[in-house]
């Protein structure tokens, strides 16, 4: 981790520094902007916007309601561009293309199931957690979930997250730069946890590829 942190850092402060500038400049319309694209599956790290955004509360520029209104708006609309591509490139791209980006009609079969089973509770809660909260909009476009119902959970699991990261930037004041360094520890934990789930079902999948009789054959 001491080597990893520098070089994570390095790649991620300029990008940081883009954000404090525009919310800097632009106010309210900038964290707009910023927490669309965020949502929208472009990397701009909410932690940076909303925690600065919480700065600027705490210097009487704008209320602590006004940024997290504006904050959790600009999520859903965000939302809604990334649940277009997956609900409209589902058929010009994944079902027409979907064998040259290895993705199969079963992927997309298990994909339906999942989110007519888990759905609600997989956008809404996703949209706490860093990393995954970016990009869920995608794949619940591309499983078809009724828009008026993921909107509605998306803008439910996107309130208390805008309002903690404002209201920690508020409070912290001059300080909100050590929260935002200290919040990309989590970062790494869900990263990592990710990493981790996702050779686990890759292993688990080869396993069941291969079959009973290919591990009998190798234990013999």
């Amino acid at each position: 981790m001491p080597l990893i942190t520098p070089l994570i850092a390095s790649i991620t402060d300029p990008i940081v520094n883009f954000a404090v500038d525009v919310v800097d400049a632009m106010g309210l319309p900038g964290v707009f902007i910023l927490m669309v694209l965020e949502s929208a599956c472009i990397p701009v790290p909410s932690e940076a916007t909303m925690l600065f955004a919480g700065f600027n509360v705490s210097e009487g520029e704008y209320t602590l309601f006004a940024a997290v209104a504006v904050g959790s708006v600009a999520n859903l609309v965000g939302s809604w561009i990334a649940y277009g591509v997956g609900y409209y490139g589902r058929v010009d791209l994944l079902e027409k293309h979907g064998k040259k980006l290895h993705i199969k009609k079963s992927h997309l079969d298990w994909a339906d199931r999942w989110f007519e089973r888990h759905g609600d509770a997989t956008v809404f809660f996703t949209r706490m957690l860093p990393i995954i909260r970016t990009f869920i909009s995608l794949p619940a476009g591309v499983a078809k979930m009724p828009f008026w119902r993921f909107s509605a959970l998306t803008l439910a699991g996107c309130v208390p997250w805008v309002l903690m990261l404002t209201f920690i930037g508020k409070q912290a004041g001059d300080n909100w730069e050590d929260w935002k360094d200290n919040l990309h520890y989590v970062d790494y934990v869900v990263a990592a946890c990710i990493v981790g789930g996702a050779a686990y079902l890759f292993l688990r999948a080869r396993r069941r590829r291969r079959g009973p009789t290919d591990t009998a054959t190798e234990t013999t």
